[in-house]
């Protein structure tokens, strides 16, 4: 409600397309043909496909844990016949077939996200090991990954995208173990999240590739090259979704982290290098049409400023969306860039799947009622005027804090957030309200690499 009619139509456009992929796959009487190239019969589930995951995890599958949480149980069932009849978890799955055209295996994260929000009508010991398996075969990088901690330019294309977004995963793995009790399992994973350290160059601010145990030198973060996928050093530089803090700290502190976030949205909008269709919706280096970007806007949170986000997510949703043949900035794909714009719309966030966390801001519209599980009613509601918030209710309760945990969402009821023209220095700044991304608790040490000197040596090194 509220909201001009051109807001209403954007977002209820988005909401439709986030609801077109995945897409049913099973027949009325439930057959479906299997990876395996064979018919299988779904019993008691429905079977799904198009799994467009490096895209979806990010919004369009935290978004469906929220208004589609029997069908996510589904989803999970579906990746899990996927690994027994196929082998694999899927990866970017079509009509089933493993296209394996992206990277990572985000399939964990929305396993993940699916447990941790408490949807777990599924074989959670099945998952978990097709998860390890997903993890810990040769391919794609692995081999490298697994055995260094990193991938060097030497090893795989596209190292430093991989080596960050296989840290991610593995801490979606290592937080399921954990929560399963499987220690052993938590424990190796956790160690291998922390990967993103082995890449990161503290004195650039940037994740770099490694060649020889050496930063490939000369180093230009708008290049856009072989070293990452669909973007640049710029558009992958704050990818530690699941250890923030570790990465602030990596900068410097809250104060570097900010400056460092003021960097991306306000440096010029030219790369270097090959051309890269993707990279569209630029603000600076910020490239809202595609995937790499799109938690950026909301990270101020993690530095206490939720207030510079909502400057962020609202100019955002006001001047990269619209609802012309051409209104978004750039490819769909499968849902991700509108559910960006629905949750967001409605003041929430996830920027880690895997935890039960969605970050807030404010609202677009005034009242929001969202039918939930079970007949349970949500309703969002701001009150005043401003892009600001200034306190924030749950039932009647307030709270200090700038994130919803997806329980306080999915019980329904009523959020009540007060918005101003100027911001609340004191709502969600304190340590306690900020949201947690405080990754591993296993310490690692990042691989050394050679500083100066001749790459080749006549004696012993």
């Amino acid at each position: 409600r509220g909201g001009s009619n051109m807001q209403r139509k954007i977002f209820y456009t988005a909401l439709y397309h986030s609801l077109i992929a995945p897409n049913l796959f099973s027949d009325v009487d439930g057959r479906y043909r299997g990876m395996d190239g064979m018919v299988h019969q779904a019993e008691g589930r429905r079977h799904y496909t198009v799994f467009s995951l490096w895209d979806t995890f990010r919004a369009t599958h935290p978004l469906l844990t929220i208004l589609e949480p029997e069908r996510t149980g589904e989803f999970v069932r579906t990746f899990l016949a996927q690994y027994e009849q196929g082998g694999r978890l899927p990866v970017w799955e079509l009509a089933a077939n493993e296209t394996d055209c992206m990277i990572g295996y985000h399939s964990v994260s929305v396993i993940a996200d699916a447990f941790a929000k408490g949807i777990r009508e599924f074989d959670a010991e099945l998952a978990l090991e097709a998860m390890v398996d997903s993890a810990t075969r040769d391919h794609f990088g692995l081999e490298a990954y697994q055995r260094q901690g990193f991938i060097g330019v030497g090893d795989e294309p596209e190292s430093v995208s991989k080596t960050l977004e296989y840290a991610y995963d593995d801490w979606c793995i290592a937080s399921m173990a954990e929560q399963m009790g499987r220690r052993e399992i938590a424990r190796q994973f956790y160690a291998r999240s922390e990967g993103w350290r082995h890449l990161h160059d503290a004195e650039s601010g940037f994740f770099r590739p490694r060649e020889n145990q050496r930063w490939l030198t000369p180093f230009d973060p708008y290049r856009v090259d072989n070293n990452f996928t669909e973007a640049n050093a710029w558009q992958y530089s704050l990818f530690v979704p699941h250890n923030v803090e570790g990465l602030i700290e990596s900068l410097g502190g809250d104060e570097a982290f900010l400056n460092h976030l003021d960097s991306v949205f306000e440096a010029g909008v030219e790369t270097s290098g090959r051309s890269q269709p993707d990279i569209t919706g630029l603000i600076g280096q910020y490239a809202h049409g595609n995937e790499p970007s799109h938690h950026m806007a909301w990270l101020h949170h993690y530095a206490g400023r939720p207030d510079l986000s909502a400057v962020r997510v609202r100019r955002i949703l006001d001047e990269l969306y619209s609802a012309a043949p051409d209104g978004l900035s750039g490819n769909e794909d499968c849902g991700q860039m509108s559910s960006w714009y629905v949750l967001s719309a409605l003041g929430l966030y996830p920027v880690c799947p895997g935890s039960d966390e969605y970050l807030v801001s404010a609202p677009l519209f005034p009242e929001a009622r969202l039918r939930l599980d079970g007949g349970k009613l949500l309703t969002i509601r701001a009150r005043g005027r401003g892009p600001y918030v200034a306190g924030m209710s749950v039932n009647g309760k307030p709270l200090s804090r700038s994130y919803l945990r997806h329980a306080e969402i999915a019980a329904g009821g009523e959020i009540e957030l007060r918005l101003a023209d100027r911001p609340d220095p004191s709502w969600g700044a304190s340590p306690q309200d900020r949201p947690s991304s405080s990754g591993s608790p296993v310490a690692i040490v990042p691989a050394p690499f050679v500083a100066r000197g001749e790459p080749v040596f006549r004696d012993t090194t």
